[in-house]
């Protein structure tokens, strides 16, 4: 949920659905209206036998991905853990998660 000052409204949108969204002038209008649209989109999707996307929350994540960064920051990076007497990974999991 967010307001758009251009449209001077609040706009619903649902991570899962990018292309879909709606306008209205109050926040519980505009989640009520994009989740009509959505459940609209869920019956399409269904009854053409496609897939419908599963929610973000419910998807397993691994815990891993790479990342490329430059050489330089990751040899700072590298030493900094290393000064902190701990491993590079959990240096990068608190930076992020302190993000």
């Amino acid at each position: 949920m967010a307001y758009s000052p251009e449209d001077e409204q609040f706009v619903g949108t649902v991570l899962e659905f990018s292309s879909l969204s709606w306008l209205d002038d109050s926040p519980v209008a505009a989640l009520n209206g994009i989740q009509k649209v959505v459940d609209e989109a869920i019956d399409i999707l269904r009854a053409d036998g496609q897939e419908v996307p599963q929610p973000f929350s419910a998807r397993h994540y691994s815990g891993k991905f790479t990342v490329r960064i430059p050489p330089a920051t990751h040899r700072r990076l590298a030493i900094e853990a290393q000064e902190q007497h701990i491993s590079f990974n959990r240096l990068i999991s608190e930076k992020l998660n302190a993000a």
